[in-house]
């Protein structure tokens, strides 16, 4: 690579979380490269970095050198390609920096094909939409088209751009049009498999009607109401190297109390905060789900995911958390519909 590309992958350690996620946005290896003036290496930031980052609630403007990777691999000068990608194999990372003198003068391992995913994605397309009405009298929400294409299109779009090609969707209102649109998934390059519940089962309950052989992996479900941007193959990973049995997407929400806040001991006021802001973290409706969970769901029983992952907690399963700071859109209210037609313009011109 030469100097003039790999100076697209600097920031410098000043810069912020926000322009952090708006770089690895923009180059192909998702590696930031943190450097002083004249290209010392003074640390990396991967997503990882960024996503806990977010996990402390850490806010956008924070400054990189608070978040860097402050020891990353390198290899030297007189080393190549070999030696990055035993490095990026051995620590799972996507691109190894090479210095001279401590300074970037090339960087290595870019892999510029994306790795196919055989593991099946679980879309629940099925619910009646009550809260988009009228517009979902007559068709299924997930067929509601945001931009020139339906939701459940941008859905799997996002999928494939991630590498995932076997798909099953479950349906119940209005199956028939999104059966008749989607087919077999051929035209979309993929394979589209269905699940009619014959009542609604709950966001959780269809993973029982799902073949056996597809519970013999680890799966990735998501409700087929959002508009996200979110990297499907890096939440599955995430997954997989935490050993979770289920992993929850989550989004940072913050709400500002209009009011003075009052914290009180003994009838005595301690402390008055004006108008703070609270943060908390949403579930986002995205899941990784593990084969042993995938298993113990019971047939015809409805069943919704709050519970199943409380079920798991009782067990003391491995419940982890995977902080999305990537667009997303729960589009439950008409309002919701209306933003999304303006977000999609913006996102078809990102990308």
């Amino acid at each position: 690579m030469n100097i003039n590309d790999i100076e697209h992958y600097f920031l410098s350690s000043k810069d912020t979380i926000e322009q952090a996620i708006n770089k690895l946005d923009a180059v192909q290896a998702k590696l930031i490269l943190v450097v002083k003036f004249d290209k010392t290496l003074l640390g990396t930031i991967t997503d990882g970095d960024i996503r806990r980052a977010l996990l402390r609630h850490l806010p956008l403007s924070t400054a990189l050198s608070q978040v860097m990777n402050c020891t990353p691999k390198c290899v030297k000068d007189n080393e190549g390609e070999l030696k990055a990608k035993q490095l990026m194999r051995t620590f799972d990372i996507p691109a190894v920096p090479k210095l001279k003198n401590g300074k970037v003068i090339d960087l290595l391992g870019i892999n510029k094909n994306t790795q196919k995913r055989h593991n099946p994605v679980f879309l629940m397309a099925g619910g009646f939409g009550k809260r988009l009405r009228p517009l979902t009298d007559n068709c299924p929400k997930p067929m509601l088209k945001v931009g020139d294409k339906p939701i459940l299109e941008n859905i799997i779009e996002q999928f494939i751009i991630s590498g995932f090609y076997n798909f099953y969707i479950s349906t119940h209102y209005l199956n028939e049009q999104i059966e008749q649109y989607f087919g077999d998934g051929s035209r979309f390059g993929i394979n589209i498999q269905y699940i009619n519940e014959e009542f609604p089962l709950g966001t959780a309950g269809a993973i029982a009607l799902l073949p056996n052989e597809v519970k013999n992996e680890h799966l990735i479900m998501m409700n087929g109401d959002l508009l996200t941007q979110v990297k499907f193959d890096d939440m599955l990973d995430y997954h997989i190297n935490e050993r979770a049995d289920i992993s929850v997407a989550v989004r940072d929400y913050q709400i500002q109390v209009p009011f003075g806040v009052i914290k009180h001991s003994q009838g005595s006021i301690t402390e008055i905060k004006e108008k703070p802001v609270e943060s908390y973290f949403i579930n986002a409706g995205i899941y990784c789900i593990s084969p042993t969970v995938l298993q113990s769901v019971k047939s015809n029983k409805v069943l919704d995911m709050p519970t199943l992952i409380e079920q798991q907690l009782t067990k003391k399963n491995q419940v982890s958390m995977f902080p999305i700071h990537e667009y997303w859109l729960d589009i439950g209210h008409l309002n919701d519909f209306e933003r999304a037609q303006t977000d999609i313009l913006k996102l078809n011109k990102i990308a």
